[in-house]
């Protein structure tokens, strides 16, 4: 399988920086912001979003984890018994401007799962999506409020976002047939 790489360590940095910018623009500074970082990799991007806005505001804000695996409207089909981890969310996520983040947004049934989750936790103000990649092929109506790169794909081709924390890299590839 052919694979091209579409963003290295550094246009994946300055992707997360230009989130971070445009995170505090649209919510007009940091005041009941917070993060919410999709398991696995969007887990990483948001504690990197975090990151990159206390660098900005020189103020820390909440962030956490979600666990969608019991969400997911495709667990029956799944082979196995499904590995659930725990969703570490150890703020009030009541009246707060919420930024659900995960790394590629593909049909939107993972962000369905997401939403469906995080009512277990609370009612947000807003809920916002930021993610690293947004590939279309949407099956739900659903978009990213941020979004680091567009990457128009073909339904046959995947994405991989290696992730240092996650993967021992920084970098996406588009992989297809040869």
């Amino acid at each position: 399988m052919k694979k091209v790489k579409i963003l290295d360590k550094e246009a994946i940095n300055r992707s997360i920086m230009r989130i971070a910018h445009e995170i505090i623009e649209k919510n007009k500074g940091i005041a009941e912001l917070c993060l919410v970082g999709i398991r696995n990799r969007g887990v990483h991007l948001a504690k990197r979003l975090s990151d990159n806005i206390k660098k900005i505001e020189n103020k820390d804000i909440p962030c956490g984890t979600l666990d969608i695996t019991l969400y997911r409207d495709d667990l029956a089909m799944a082979s196995g018994q499904p590995l659930v981890r725990k969703t570490e969310i150890d703020f009030d996520l009541n009246d707060r401007k919420l930024v659900l983040v995960d790394d590629v947004l593909y049909t939107g049934r993972t962000i369905r799962a997401a939403l469906d989750a995080l009512n277990d936790f609370g009612r947000p103000k807003s809920i916002q999506l930021a993610v690293l990649i947004d590939r279309g092929h949407r099956e739900l109506p659903i978009r990213a409020d941020f979004v680091g790169k567009n990457i128009p794909t073909s339904s046959q081709e995947a994405v991989e976002v290696h992730l240092e924390e996650a993967d021992g890299s920084d970098e996406v590839l588009i992989a297809g047939k040869e």
